[in-house]
């Protein structure tokens, strides 16, 4: 009887220890976040380029993450959660952002955030609004913010290729160009839409340390990149990585991509 009584007990010790462990476990999971950043650039019915995806394809994956128990949540949200201000995003969780402002954001892309009721980050350079073809214009964007779906924040304000920008200036030169393109683009942006712009998508997806600190030193506090993979709890908020999507990352290939199994790229940006 005792023999029995003391197997019994050490049965429920082994059982207390693994219900512990899972319990452990399931908390490190749910504190620890993988965050796939889908970012998307135009759209339109054909592939007329590298970077269209065509309406159908975006509204597949839109349906996709509906269907399959995925949330899309505010790019905000996550930025947050990285700087300690906010509770982890859930499990699932997608973050929707767009690069350039383009004007199939406003044909396109509002329509279907507005009806599958999805947030989205626009990552605007301002010398293109109201100026370029390709572009949207202020009142445009206006009518995007009304949705209550969509935050603005920048893209430097004309787009610049830092690499080449340091190789043909002078140290000083380049020094005022990057306070230009960081200083100008958030101010413009908050005075047009009336936001906090903290947060910058680098574009070409170009950064170093001498950028990461300029950008720091205008105000932003996350800076995003075009790395192919998911946001973990290990990044830093500095620079965080993207998925840029192109027309072939559809079906399995987008599966791929949510489940943070997709092959690697080499993006021709």
């Amino acid at each position: 009887m005792r023999f029995r009584t003391l197997l019994f007990l050490l049965l429920a010790i082994q059982i207390g220890a693994a219900s512990f462990a899972a319990a452990d476990t399931s908390r490190e999971t749910v504190s620890a976040p993988s965050v796939p950043i889908l970012l998307y650039h135009r759209f339109g019915p054909t592939v007329a380029d590298g970077m269209t995806i065509t309406t159908p394809v975006f509204e597949s994956h839109l349906r996709y993450l509906k269907d399959n128990g995925y949330t899309v949540i505010p790019l905000r949200r996550l930025v947050d959660w990285y700087l300690k201000k906010g509770p982890p995003p859930p499990p699932k969780s997608v973050v929707i952002v767009e690069d350039d402002a383009h004007k199939s954001v406003y044909t396109d892309m509002l329509p279907l955030a507005k009806k599958y009721r999805v947030p989205v980050t626009v990552f605007i350079y301002p010398s293109a609004i109201s100026n370029a073809k390709y572009a949207m214009t202020w009142d445009q964007l206006r009518e995007l913010k009304k949705s209550g779906l969509f935050d603005f924040q920048s893209h430097t304000y004309w787009h610049p290729n830092f690499k080449k920008d340091r190789k043909k200036m002078q140290p000083a030169e380049f020094e005022k160009s990057v306070d230009m393109q960081l200083m100008k683009s958030k101010a413009r942006i908050e005075k047009e839409l009336g936001v906090k712009v903290d947060m910058l998508a680098w574009p070409f997806g170009i950064y170093d340390d001498y950028l990461l600190k300029k950008a720091a030193g205008a105000g932003y506090i996350a800076t995003f990149t075009i790395e192919r993979r998911h946001a973990t709890a290990g990044e830093s908020v500095t620079k965080l990585p993207r998925y840029l999507l192109i027309n072939a990352d559809q079906g399995k290939a987008f599966v791929q991509i949510l489940a943070g199994t997709a092959p690697k790229r080499n993006i021709v940006y």
